[in-house]
């Protein structure tokens, strides 16, 4: 038996979780979030404040997906509780960020600034022109934004400049030397 996939679910209050065959959606002060769980999973709600996820037969293929389903639903009820954030630092000379409405406008270096439309669900904010919050309720979209913001110019590991996030540290390289 998954270790991870045993646990139950609590439900703190304020948020409503219910199962209707596959579909899983849960409702709560952040948003909405909906889940198509494997027909090899039964996920059921016991007592109306746990939820339960179990496996409905001993394969191979079953033991692999109990354990992230439960996870994935773990992840749903924190998200519309608590939400998720991501922060991102620039560093360099000239790099910066600003949001003008719902797109992020960053000067990486490039001949041309980069423009990122926030997708629906997600809420940006750039308390000041090298720094880059990220919020929402799903963990995976978040992460996924985050993600491609820093794509756009990833910290390098000579001079540091570059799109990181809060608290990575990035292990710095010597130069080249003159013989």
């Amino acid at each position: 038996m998954s270790r991870v996939g045993k646990k139950t679910i609590a439900v703190p209050d304020g948020v409503t979780v219910s199962v209707d065959g596959r579909q899983v959606t849960v409702k709560g002060p952040k948003g909405d979030l909906n889940l198509s769980v494997s027909p090899l999973i039964e996920v059921v709600l016991d007592g109306g404040n746990e939820v339960v996820v179990t496996r409905k037969a001993e394969t191979k293929e079953a033991r692999s997906v109990h354990g992230t389903t439960r996870t994935l639903i773990a992840n749903m009820v924190e998200g519309v509780k608590n939400g998720f954030k991501k922060q991102l630092e620039i560093n360099g000379v000239g790099f910066r960020a600003q949001l003008q409405g719902n797109r992020i406008t960053m000067s990486l270096g490039y001949s041309h600034p980069i423009l990122f439309d926030v997708p629906e669900g997600i809420t940006a904010q750039v308390p000041d022109q090298t720094n880059i919050v990220i919020e929402g309720c799903d963990k995976q979209q978040v992460g996924e934004v985050s993600a491609r913001l820093r794509a756009y110019y990833p910290a390098e590991p000579y001079k540091g400049k570059g799109v990181k996030y809060k608290g990575e540290r990035i292990r710095r390289k010597a130069g080249k030397t003159v013989a």
